[in-house]
């Protein structure tokens, strides 16, 4: 189904939705405590400050406010300089992600995105549909179910991306999720088209490498890992990133 991209403004700033997946989308869809009432919220781990899973009228969804890393969080929090709506983050990822769909690649169906204008920054949300019956890879390999045959999947799945330009700015182990039968990457803000390019494809790879052993992968040694996990990935990735 084609994205139909319809925006809405309101005094507090603006929405951008896809029509195609619903016809409407209220400024409340993206206040917790809207759902909490509604008895239709439930919260769950994952990225920073986590997310929250709400029942909506198009189903499950997945409610991600934006939250700055690293040291400028602790002075900037959730704001983000205003440099336009175009150059929000919610609304480039929103843009990328109907990419990621148009293109056929295993991403989240995305719902809408919001900003709030705050004088000279603002703040900012995201929706996307629920991907159901998920592990990401991190609890996948802390529940010991990463082998060869998997590692072989993942490196498909981020050959596909990298084939299509598709740059992830945070590839680890949490954005990577595992349903029976597919694999699917999350999170993609600030993702974008890049032409493709060993650099920045190599820079992503050792990046998903450095998640997996920080998180125990090479905790049998280094070279078990090679062996069974990364060499793996590495030859499947070859494969598919030039069949």
């Amino acid at each position: 189904m084609m994205m139909q991209e319809r925006t809405y403004n309101d005094a507090a700033g603006a929405i951008l939705f896809d029509a195609a997946v619903s016809p409407q989308v209220d400024p409340d869809w993206f206040v917790p405590d809207y759902w909490r009432g509604l008895g239709a919220l439930r919260t769950q781990a994952g990225g920073r400050g986590g997310v929250a899973i709400v029942a909506t009228p198009v189903g499950e969804c997945v409610l991600r406010h934006y939250h700055r890393g690293g040291l400028v969080a602790a002075m900037m929090g959730d704001r983000y300089l205003w440099v336009g709506a175009d150059h929000t983050r919610p609304f480039e990822e929103f843009r990328l992600l109907g990419e990621i769909a148009r293109l056929g690649l295993p991403g989240p169906v995305v719902v809408a995105a919001r900003y709030s204008r705050h004088g000279l920054f603002y703040s900012a949300d995201l929706m996307t549909r629920r991907i159901a019956d998920a592990q990401t890879l991190a609890e996948c390999l802390a529940a010991g179910l990463l082998d060869s045959e998997l590692a072989e999947e993942i490196g498909a799945l981020v050959a596909r991306f990298h084939r299509a330009g598709i740059w992830h700015a945070d590839l680890n182990a949490h954005n990577v999720l595992v349903v029976p039968g597919e694999l699917y990457l999350i999170d993609f803000d600030r993702g974008r088209l890049r032409k493709p390019a060993t650099a920045w494809q190599q820079g992503n790879l050792q990046r998903l490498r450095r998640s997996l052993v920080k998180l125990g992968a090479a905790g049998h040694g280094d070279a078990a890992f090679e062996e069974t996990i990364w060499q793996p990935l590495l030859y499947r990735y070859g494969r598919t990133l030039t069949p």
